[in-house]
């Protein structure tokens, strides 16, 4: 794959936007936090439910009931899994995700089929999919940023509101620096393909790109390390090698939806990379991975 400056340019600026946009939503407060993915969970549905339907007919003609009650379903789970840290008028936004959500998962469902009178085993399947592969990814993320609370009255300790942001960051940066060095390394050395089922990716950019993401990640981990704690290193290149290669997959599998769809973009949000699919692909099946990782893993 030849080097195109011009694509390349488009698309370091465009990241640079976005990494704005995402470090002001990470690192501002837990609240811009939220607001950042549950516009980021709506994205993504409405650009999925898209490629649903150009890839099958059938599920253009769900109700708007279903179209839009499973989008709030996926964000109550979304709620769900903030915990205790999130809280309006005293109540925990975890309590109202958890009761919605058994009204949208119950009740909408027998509601949308009373006022249909059809029952698509085959459209149901295509959102739960979409509850699978969106909305429980950016709740496992949310739950992240949102783990590390007072268990008793949901605030942060010091150290915990740290430690959230960090293991956050370290998954987006590590997919980043790996899609960009995986970009520049088979743009001028990449040579045999990896899939056809994206033309463009080559073996010598994906294995370049999971290896420098990993020495970049071992490094800021070296130089950020107590004088004996090693333990910090082997946790940033564990989460680098898991977003990295699950990271390739989930992009891979984006990209098979969009052949299927017979689509070059997910969406147009963002000019040289896409819509909200084609950027956070990668995220959304790395992050339920690491997550698993931290959580039986990691102290």
């Amino acid at each position: 794959m030849a080097f195109n400056a011009a694509v390349f340019r488009t698309r370091a600026l465009t990241a640079l936007i976005f990494a704005a946009v995402m470090l002001t939503g990470l690192l501002w407060n837990f609240w811009s936090f939220f607001v950042l993915f549950s516009i980021i969970h709506f994205g993504c549905w409405v650009e999925y439910q898209k490629l649903v339907g150009k890839i099958d007919n059938g599920y253009l003609q769900i109700s708007k009931l279903h179209k839009y009650g499973v989008m709030i379903a996926g964000w109550c789970i979304m709620l769900f899994f903030t915990g205790k840290t999130y809280q309006v008028a005293g109540i925990s936004l975890s309590v109202i995700g958890y009761w919605a959500g058994l009204f949208f998962w119950f009740a909408l469902p027998i509601i949308d089929i009373a006022l249909t009178r059809k029952l698509h085993f085959k459209n149901m399947a295509h959102s739960l999919f979409g509850i699978i592969y969106i909305s429980l990814s950016w709740a496992l993320l949310t739950n992240l940023r949102t783990r590390f609370t007072d268990e008793t009255t949901g605030a942060f300790y010091t150290i915990g509101d740290v430690v959230g942001k960090i293991y956050v960051i370290i998954i987006i940066a590590s997919i980043w620096i790996n899609d960009t060095m995986a970009y520049i390394v088979g743009s001028f050395i990449g040579k045999t393909p990896l899939t056809k089922i994206s033309p463009k990716k080559t073996w010598e950019g994906t294995v370049g790109g999971i290896i420098l993401s990993l020495i970049v990640m071992g490094l800021i981990g070296y130089f950020n390390r107590r004088e004996t704690d090693w333990d910090i290193i082997l946790q940033l290149i564990l989460i680098s090698a898991i977003a990295s290669i699950v990271g390739t997959f989930g992009d891979l599998l984006e990209s098979k939806l969009k052949r299927m769809a017979d689509v070059k973009d997910s969406g147009y949000i963002m000019p040289g990379h896409g819509g909200f699919l084609d950027r956070f692909d990668s995220l959304l099946l790395a992050t339920p991975f690491v997550w698993l990782c931290i959580v039986l893993f990691f102290k």
